[in-house]
This record gives structure tokens, sequence and C-alpha cells, in this order.
């Protein structure tokens, strides 16, 4: 596999955009990200990239279409779907995957204007796709068990030999029981639903909130394993990339634009790079600028990020350091995600709060101990409750006034976790 920048584009209701950079041997070569597509196109400038789209706006069937291949083929895939379409089809793109040895064809169905505006977005910043895939056209194939995947209250399903699919419903009962994963134990054919072994993939946030309810449906399925994705789902879903069969959206009139081997269409391309390459060279000047500048800024801030949190080290290298002590807590003692994901939770919340600064912390066994300073006790509980969003408990320990503004030790911890002994 080349060099690749897997991207996940977000979901309708999110911001940002995940991606990963896989090395040529297919393996993740460096943590996930995530930020603005302008931050994913600075990384990938080099490499094959390969987008993940939300699934909620993509539909995956499998018709049976009569003998034929190009306009001819395409052109019968309308009929075949029409009773599962509920758009016009010529605001539609159908796009077409291997035809199955069974006489199934795998078909992905988007609508044009969204498919354009994914192409529009990722072009301006400067992103040309090789492929974009469903997200959950990823999910492994386990010819075992039914794999199940549960993100942000969805869940998709892939059974063996089967297309996957997704619900949209909360509790997750109720989408296991839609999904025909589980039996309704209301329905008349309830006994004689066949139990099902099944594999269920979620992150660790997602597991927290499910966790109760699912551990009180084992007895409905023939077998039930959990597995938690400690990175999310883009380094997992990385791994079906190699030998896909999933269905690439870019087809057609939207298909990647082909290399032209004609001299004058050459030529034309030779004049436009000999036009810009001034333009460019300046404008590399003023991003090596802007870079070492930024660079000064984040290095200030980790300076003072230090001294806060350890003013008793001498400071030499703040950034190495900060690095190493980071490094140390994340190969010892439990729980580095929690760690790590407490700190942005953190970090979201005291930036949603005018005034308020934290004067220092410290963190053991999962839990975050922290003085802060804050305007007014109505303050200090709109963080704890910015907090608590975030899937955490914050707890007011103490607090004292101090002139204008009041002084707290406040507690965080996972939600449901035992309170730390005096």
């Amino acid at each position: 596999m080349a060099h690749t920048l897997l991207l996940r584009l977000p979901a309708p209701g999110q911001e940002d955009t995940e991606w990963l950079t896989i090395d040529d041997a297919g393996e993740p070569a460096a943590a996930r990200q995530r930020g603005p597509l302008s931050l994913a196109a600075a990384v990938g400038r080099t490499a094959r990239v390969i987008v993940i789209a939300p699934a909620t706006q993509i539909l995956l069937a499998e018709p049976e279409l009569p003998p034929g291949t190009g306009v001819r083929l395409a052109r019968a895939v309308p009929f075949a779907l029409e009773e599962q379409l509920t758009e016009d089809v010529d605001q539609l793109i159908f796009a077409l995957g291997k035809r199955r040895a069974g006489g199934g064809t795998p078909v992905a169905v988007v609508s044009r204007s969204v498919l354009q505006g994914w192409l529009t977005d990722l072009s301006a910043a400067g992103i040309t796709p090789a492929a974009i895939y469903a997200d959950m056209s990823l999910l492994p194939l386990n010819p075992g068990q039914s794999v199940l995947w549960l993100e942000h209250g969805r869940l998709s399903v892939r059974r063996p030999g089967k297309l996957p699919f997704s619900v949209e419903l909360t509790p997750v009962t109720e989408a296991l029981i839609v999904a025909g994963v589980i039996a309704d134990p209301l329905a008349a054919d309830a006994a004689s639903h066949t139990l099902e072994s099944a594999i269920l993939y979620a992150t660790r946030e997602d597991w927290a909130i499910v966790q109760d309810e699912v551990e009180t449906l084992t007895d409905r399925f023939a077998s039930l394993k959990i597995q938690l994705l400690p990175d999310g789902p883009l380094p997992w879903l990385a791994r079906s990339l190699e030998g896909t069969d999933a269905v690439n959206l870019r087809q057609g009139e939207f298909a990647p634009a082909a290399t032209g081997s004609g001299w004058r269409k050459w030529r034309t391309a030779g004049a436009l790079a000999a036009g810009l390459l001034a333009v460019h060279m300046a404008a590399d000047a003023v991003q090596l600028r802007q870079a070492k500048r930024a660079s000064a800024a984040l290095d200030a801030e980790i300076a003072q990020v230090f001294s806060a949190s350890m003013p008793a080290v001498e400071m030499k290298d703040a950034r190495r350091q900060m690095q190493t002590r980071l490094e140390r807590i994340r190969h010892s003692g439990p729980g580095p995600q929690h760690f790590l994901r407490t700190l942005q939770a953190l970090s979201e919340a005291v930036s949603a709060s005018p005034n308020t600064t934290i004067d220092s912390l410290s963190y053991r066994q999962d839990l975050l101990d922290m003085k802060v300073t804050a305007p007014s006790l109505a303050a200090l509980s709109q963080l704890s409750q910015r907090v608590g969003k975030q899937g955490l408990a914050a707890e007011i320990q103490s607090s004292t006034p101090v002139g204008a503004a009041v002084e707290a030790h406040l507690q965080v911890r996972a939600a449901g976790a035992s309170k730390a002994r005096p």
C-alpha cells in the first residue's frame, strides 16, 4: 500500500475532521489527529488521500442488475432501487462496485449536492481524494460473527456475507431490536428468533454510556464479545483498506481527472507552473515565517504551563521536559487515556469560562485535583457542569472568597468512578 492519508469527514452536527497517516506497510505512521481540513492538507500534500464519509448520508444496496457494463448498466440501477429511494433520481449519484459471484452488484447512492459539497470543501483545502468510501463499508467482515459498531448513538451492523447497514436510535436496546440483532420480547415470533453471535466495537467513552444496558442483554445473544477502541475507530477502519471491496463514490463525472498525454496539454500545464513558481516560492516563505512565529508562541505557552504545573522543577527545555513527563504518565499507572481525555475536557471547559484560571493541578489514579480561581461560585458551578457534559464528574471540595473572586479546590474523575478518600 502506498503512503496514504486516511481522512474521515465529520458527520452532520460535528466540526472537526479526523485523519491518520498510513505508511508503506499499511500501518499507522503517527497518532490519529483531528482538526480543520487545512491542517490535514498540510500533512497529506505528498500522500495518496482516501476519504471516509459519514454513512448516514449514503445508501448501500446490492441489487441484481441485468447483464451489461458502462452506461447501460448504470441506467438500470435507479429502476432496481426505486422502492428504496425517496429523492428524485436526477438528484442522486449511483456508484457501482464489482458484480458478486451470487449475481448481486454493490451500489452506493448519495445525493449529488452532498457529494459535490464534500469535494468542494476538500478542493478548497487543497485535497484531491483518490477514493471516497462510506465509513461503515470498511467494517471488517467476520465469517463467524456479526460485527457491531457503536458510535455516538449510531449502531452499524455487518453480518457474514451481507452488506453493512446503520440504525440511528437510542437506547441501544431499541437499536439492536430494530436491526434484528436481538428479538423484541413483545413480538409474536420472539421465541423463534435465532440468537446471534456478535462482537461489539466501541470507544471507551461510548462503552461507558451503554455498558450497564448492554450487560443486561448478554442472555439475548448466543455469544457477545466487547472490543474497545482506545484510539478511536479510525485506526481500526484503516485495517480494512487493503483489499477492500467498498464502493468508491468517485465515479463517472466525479471521478478524479485523468492525466493527459498530449503535448499541448503538458505545454499548457508547464506554462502555468512556470508562471506560478515565483508565487509558490513566496507563499512558502510566508508560511515558513508564520510557522516560526507559531512555534515561538507555542514554546511560550508550553513554558507557561510548565511553570504552573511543575513550579518546583527547574525549566531548561520546557517542550522536552513536558514531553518526558507525559511519556512517564503514559507508560506508568492506570488510565493514561483517561488522563489525556480529562485534560482535553478540562481545557475546553475552562476556555468557555471567562476569567477562570487553573492555579495548579495534580493527577493520580484516574483522579485530577486542581485549584482554580473563578469570578464567582456560579462560574465554578458552570465549570463543573461543562466538565460533566464531557462524560466526567467534577466536584467542588472547598471554596474561599478572595477579594472579588473565589478560590476553589476541584476534583475531576470519570463519571461513576469511586470518590477519592480523604
